[in-house]
């Protein structure tokens, strides 16, 4: 573990082009780092929207193509929701947690809770048509960058796949990591003292998320165009773990 770090410093790529399907990310991640003449250090953290990711692993949908089946075809009448989108979003999920007109929120095959299990329209098409869906293995996306990023520049960086998400009990939506490569996306501090010699008990900091949130500062949820961040700065444990490791177990849960 790094000592606690008293600055923190973030760059928005700029000038990504247009990602599609088949497009090789990691190599254009790189490429933009030079461009931007940005030369990533060994701690250093790549967080990287999870549509680019899912859009150059062709994790896209075009709904005109999807037939609703009978229970699809039930939730969107008790949502208000497309029945079409409302089959994706049943493909998608483990369960249906909650549901109401206009709203589906669904634990993801990954585990997260989230919004229509992931399901986006924007910046995908510009279609009420097409969707983007989670990226089939988002650690595997990170992993693969992350190896990129050692392969050209020599450093051993962190990468986050992040997405945006709803929490309960508070409005708005905040950055969130889905996939975590290079780090352990949890900090524990227990058995740690405080200021008065407080021993810590329990207290565990999701680094992954708020280095996620952080970035989405920089990345913006509309027409930006500023999908990669480079943090500098986190204190980190260097291996281990998984984006599953965020996933509070359900029997620990007392919201489900």
């Amino acid at each position: 573990m790094t000592a606690p770090a008293t600055r923190l410093q973030l760059w928005a790529l700029s000038g990504l082009p247009e990602i599609g399907a088949g497009a090789d990310l990691p190599r254009t991640i790189v490429d933009s780092l030079k461009q931007n003449g940005l030369t990533p250090e060994d701690g250093d953290v790549l967080v990287v929207a999870q549509k680019v990711i899912s859009k150059a692993e062709g994790r896209v949908v075009d709904l005109r193509t999807v037939r609703p089946t009978a229970a699809a075809e039930q939730l969107a009448r008790q949502t208000g929701k497309d029945p079409r989108l409302a089959e994706i979003v049943l493909q998608e999920s483990r369960a249906i947690n909650r549901s109401r007109p206009g709203l589906i929120i669904a634990e993801h095959r990954l585990g997260f809770i989230c919004a229509n299990a992931g399901l986006d329209h924007s910046n995908v098409a510009g279609s009420e048509d097409v969707v983007s869906l989670l990226p089939e293995d988002p650690d595997r996306s990170a992993g693969e960058i992350r190896d990129a990023v050692a392969a050209a520049c020599g450093a051993r960086v962190g990468v986050i796949i992040s997405d945006s998400h709803g929490r309960p009990h508070r409005n708005g939506a905040v950055g969130v990591a889905i996939g975590v490569a290079g780090f352990a996306p949890l900090l524990s501090y227990v058995g740690q003292a405080d200021r008065y010699g407080y021993v810590l008990r329990r207290t565990i900091e999701a680094v992954a998320d708020e280095l996620a949130g952080a970035a989405g500062l920089l990345q913006g949820q509309a027409d930006e165009g500023r999908p990669a961040v480079l943090i500098r700065g986190a204190r980190l444990i260097r291996d281990g773990g998984s984006a599953a490791d965020l996933v509070r177990p359900l029997e620990e849960d007392l919201y489900r």
